[in-house]
C-alpha cells in the first residue's frame, strides 16, 4: 500500500505511526529516527535493516509491513471524526517549552485552540482529596493568575486540579486539561461540564495516549511530564507524602522549571507535600504575586495584569484576610469562619444569637458566599475562602 508523500502531512502521520508501533514508546521511537537519519528513512527501510537496529521484532513487523502507517490512518480518521487535531513534535504549533524535556511526547491530540498551549502559563497541581483550604485556595489562584493572562495547566482530576481549572474559568481565562486517557475519553465523568466550559473559554483538552484510552492507573504519572514540562512553573497546593503531585514537582525540577508551593496546616497530611517543598527551597506562595514575580521579564512584560483596582471582584487569594469592606454582620460571620474546618449554620445562630437574628446571619452568609469570602458545603456547613 502506498500514500502520497506531500508536506508536513506527512510527517506527521508517519510520527503517529511510530506512536502506535507495537514495543516502541517515544524514547525508543526518537533512536530508531537517530539510527536512520531521519523519520521518511524508518519507513523507506526494509524489514531486516529495521530487525538490524535492535528494536522489538513486533515493532521491526509493524513497521515492515506498513501495519503501523495503517494504523495511523485509522487513528486520524478517529481524530478528525471527532473533532481532534493531532499534533506532531516536528510542526510548528507544537509547545517549544516542551520539546526541550528530555523525554517530550511524539505527538499530542489537541481538543479546542492549540495555539493556547504555547502561550506561557503556570501548571497547578495537589492531592485529589482537598480540604476545604486547599480547594478555596486553589481555585481563587487559579482564578488570579488567570485573570492576568497566565494559562493554567492541570491533570483535570478531582480535588486540587478541579478547583485550579474552575477558578480559571470564572476568570474567563485559559485552562489546559491534560488528560491521562484518550482525550475523547473524559475523566472523571463529572468533570464533563468543566470540559465544555475549558473549551467554550478558549482553553484545550490534551493527551498523548491514542484516541480510546480507557483510564488506566499507570498512564496518569506518565502524562504528568507533559504537566510540567509544558509550564513555566508548577504549583502545589496539597499533597500528601506518597501521592502523583510529588512525581510532578520531581519533573519540573529536573526539567528546570520553578517549583512553588501553598504552605498548609502542619496537622493535616496533605501539608507534607507543599510543606515539605518549601524546606527544600520552593517558593512560598500566599497570593498570585509571588507566583508573578518569580516569571521571567520578558513573560511578565508580555502580559499586562490587572490591579485590584479595575476588577469588580473581591480581593484575591491571600494567607490573610482581608475584611475591610464588609458589612459589619458579615465581618462577625466571617470571624468565625475557618478555611480548613467547616462550621454547622446552627452552631454559627447558636453562637450569635445575642447579637444577631437568624435572617441576618442567613443574608449575611449569602452576601459572603457572593463575595467568594465563605462557601457553603453539603449540609449547611461553611467555610472560609480566601
Amino acid at each position: 500500500m502506498s500514500w502520497s508523500r506531500d508536506a508536513t502531512a506527512v510527517h506527521g502521520l508517519e510520527w503517529l505511526a511510530l506512536a502506535l508501533t507495537p514495543g516502541l514508546g517515544a524514547t525508543r521511537s526518537r533512536r530508531l529516527v537517530e539510527h536512520f537519519g531521519g523519520i521518511e528513512a524508518v519507513f523507506l527501510a526494509s524489514l531486516t535493516e529495521l530487525e538490524a537496529a535492535g528494536i522489538p521484532a513486533v515493532a521491526a513487523q509493524s513497521l515492515g509491513t506498513g501495519r503501523s502507517l495503517e494504523l495511523a490512518h485509522d487513528e486520524l480518521g478517529k481524530a478528525s471524526g471527532a473533532g481532534v487535531q493531532v499534533l506532531s513534535c516536528e510542526e510548528k504549533g507544537f509547545p517549544a517549552q516542551l520539546r526541550q524535556i528530555y523525554d517530550p511526547p511524539l505527538l499530542l491530540y489537541v481538543r479546542g485552540d492549540a495555539g493556547v498551549l504555547s502561550q506561557p502559563g503556570i501548571a497547578m497541581v495537589g492531592t485529589r482529596h482537598p480540604t476545604p483550604y486547599g480547594s478555596g485556595m486553589a481555585e481563587r489562584l487559579g482564578y488570579d493568575l488567570a485573570k492576568r493572562g497566565l494559562v493554567i495547566f492541570s491533570g483535570m482530576a478531582r480535588g486540587i486540579d478541579t478547583a485550579s481549572h474552575r477558578g480559571a474559568v470564572n476568570a474567563k481565562g485559559k485552562t489546559v486539561a491534560v488528560f491521562g486517557t484518550g482525550v475523547d475519553v473524559l475523566y472523571p465523568k463529572e468533570n464533563t461540564r468543566l470540559a465544555e466550559q475549558i473549551l467554550a473559554n478558549g482553553g484545550a483538552l490534551i493527551s498523548e495516549f491514542p484516541m480510546g484510552t480507557f483510564a488506566a492507573p499507570q498512564n496518569f504519572p506518565i502524562r504528568n511530564r507533559i504537566i510540567s514540562g509544558i509550564s513555566i512553573g508548577v504549583l502545589v497546593v496539597e499533597a500528601a507524602e506518597y501521592s502523583g503531585t510529588r512525581i510532578t514537582a520531581r519533573c519540573a525540577l529536573e526539567q528546570n522549571r520553578e517549583v512553588f508551593a501553598v504552605p498548609g496546616n502542619v496537622t493535616t497530611k496533605n501539608a507534607w507535600g507543599p510543606n515539605t517543598l518549601i524546606k527544600q527551597g520552593a517558593k512560598l506562595v500566599g497570593t498570585w504575586d509571588d507566583v508573578w514575580e518569580e516569571l521571567p521579564s520578558d513573560v511578565r512584560l508580555a502580559l499586562t495584569p490587572e490591579t485590584p483596582s479595575e476588577s469588580p471582584e473581591a480581593g484575591t487569594a491571600s494567607l490573610f484576610g482581608d475584611t475591610a469592606e464588609l458589612a459589619p454582620h458579615e465581618k462577625k460571620i466571617l470571624g468565625m469562619l475557618k478555611p480548613d474546618e467547616a462550621l454547622h449554620i446552627d452552631e454559627i445562630v447558636e453562637r450569635l444569637e445575642a447579637d444577631l437574628s437568624s435572617s441576618e446571619i442567613f443574608a449575611a452568609l449569602f452576601e459572603l458566599e457572593l463575595a467568594g469570602r465563605a462557601r457553603q458545603l453539603p449540609g449547611k456547613n461553611f467555610v472560609k475562602c480566601f
